[in-house]
């Protein structure tokens, strides 16, 4: 395996970045991803500054999935890796691995990304962009697919939310990381004290911006108690912002069902 594709950074994990049990917040870990991936593709001469200025593009993440053996702590070290694998026609793949201070890997993801023109907000080809590995890594941090997410009939609605500043990231829509919030905010304390994520996949189907109200619904899944189908739904034009799928498991590593 050569390593000159694979970036990786070690982080420690503050007081900021965990949740009311010191364990990282998901949001947090989606922002980490988010700046490893632009980092990683910086060193490939492919970072935000580059494509602004010579494509007029920028990365937009379309789908993830993260499979979590367990969240770090507060205080804890650990250690992202990530590597790209060959761009498609439009898509762009990568990966990540998230290693404890001892090297063991906790937790794994697979993403696609493309790349959107920031002034007609349209997607472009992968061949927009010169973008050259110096090689490829054949390995993959999960041996997972990413597909197109199916919802249940029937969702219930959680709650209304209106975009605001904190809410936007520098391309002007709502940050990728902030959905994860969204989500999480679907359930009562009383779940979160009893239950964890397991995995989580979501397809980013629709920008949303500030000013607009996004309707959160959820609903168990028809055939498996222990997975919860969410979904975004922008009450201005009633488009789909995303679908997401959360496996959830006990505390004490006991599946729900």
């Amino acid at each position: 395996m050569q390593n000159n594709i694979l970036y990786k950074t070690n982080y420690h994990i503050d007081l900021r970045d965990v949740d009311f049990k010191k364990k990282l917040k998901l949001s947090t870990l989606f922002s980490y991803f988010q700046e490893v991936a632009s980092l990683g593709s910086a060193s490939l001469g492919a970072g935000i500054d580059d494509l602004a200025n010579d494509y007029g593009v920028a990365w937009i993440l379309m789908r993830i999935r993260v499979e979590i053996g367990r969240l770090p702590s507060w205080d804890e070290e650990i250690t992202i890796e990530t590597w790209p694998q060959e761009p498609g026609k439009l898509e762009f793949e990568r990966d990540y691995i998230v290693r404890d201070q001892d090297g063991a890997p906790i937790i794994r993801a697979v993403s696609v990304w493309v790349i959107m023109d920031l002034k007609e907000r349209k997607l472009k080809r992968a061949s927009h962009i010169a973008l050259e590995y110096p090689s490829i890594m054949e390995e993959r941090a999960i041996d997972y697919k990413l597909k197109k997410l199916k919802s249940p009939q029937v969702l219930q609605t959680a709650y209304h939310k209106v975009i605001g500043y904190s809410d936007i990231d520098f391309n002007g829509h709502l940050n990728n990381s902030k959905y994860v919030d969204y989500m999480l905010d679907c359930f009562p304390l009383e779940d979160h004290q009893t239950h964890e994520t397991k995995a989580i996949e979501v397809n980013f189907n629709h920008e949303a911006l500030p000013g607009e109200t996004i309707i959160l619904k959820n609903g168990i899944s028809e055939t498996d108690p222990g997975v919860v189908h969410i979904e975004g739904v922008n009450e201005n034009n009633q488009k789909v912002v995303f679908k997401a799928l959360v496996e959830i498991r006990e505390i004490n590593g006991e599946s729900k069902d």
